[in-house]
């Protein structure tokens, strides 16, 4: 009878260790299991965080984009501009024919450049002859602005007296027209005869660019 109780008893401590175990190996399990988690959490915000910063900085390169792309539109605006210069003479073509009245004189401005340019203002005309130069003096009209566009013209009149003296008068064979806001002159060929007076007679005048159309 002693022999069997010690038999169960050690049964008994036997299968109370072996239960002690079990659950120190299952609190342990549990611990592994809790500390993974913890970690996978972890790595999950480390994770995250990279992510937003990776979007903050495409999203700032993506703005100074835009932001360059913005500049430069207003850069080329600014380029385009629709303000026109004055019209030179090296882009101009002079030509000249006879006013619809007796004593005139039409002479015509056509744009040979690439660009729209702007004539405002009485023209300097010289007319030549072999005995000297007389010029012409500035009619009382006022000068309107115009834009020529690149192949369009205007014109100026120039009014100056008929010879009909029945004397040979003075003729002259050549006028220096200078354009308006210009220091460069273009000479025509002409022949305009005037009479011979001691400048009591009437005056030589010229007109704006772009009246008389």
């Amino acid at each position: 009878m002693r022999v069997q109780k010690f038999s169960l008893l050690a049964v008994a401590v036997a299968a109370g260790l072996s239960l002690t175990a079990c659950q120190s190996g299952d609190d342990s399990s549990a611990g592994s299991d809790d500390s993974s988690s913890s970690a996978q959490s972890s790595g999950s915000q480390s994770s995250g965080s990279q992510d937003s910063g990776g979007s903050s900085a495409s999203t700032g390169n993506g703005t100074g984009t835009a932001g360059s792309d913005a500049s430069t539109g207003g850069s080329s605006n600014g380029g385009s501009g629709t303000g026109t210069g004055t019209c030179q003479t090296s882009h101009l073509a002079f030509s000249s024919s006879g006013g619809m009245a007796e004593g005139t004189l039409i002479v015509n401005l056509e744009n040979t450049g690439s660009a729209t340019c702007t004539l405002k203002g009485f023209p300097g005309a010289d007319l030549k002859s072999k005995d000297g130069t007389v010029s012409a003096e500035r009619s009382k009209l006022a000068p309107p602005s115009v834009s020529v566009k690149p192949g369009e013209g205007t014109r100026f009149t120039l009014h100056y007296p008929s010879n009909d003296s029945g004397g040979s008068g003075v003729t002259f064979t050549s006028l220096v027209v200078t354009p308006p806001n210009e220091t460069h002159s273009h000479t025509l060929p002409v022949t305009i005869n005037v009479p011979a007076t001691d400048d009591s007679g009437p005056a030589i005048t010229v007109d704006p660019v772009g009246t008389g159309k």
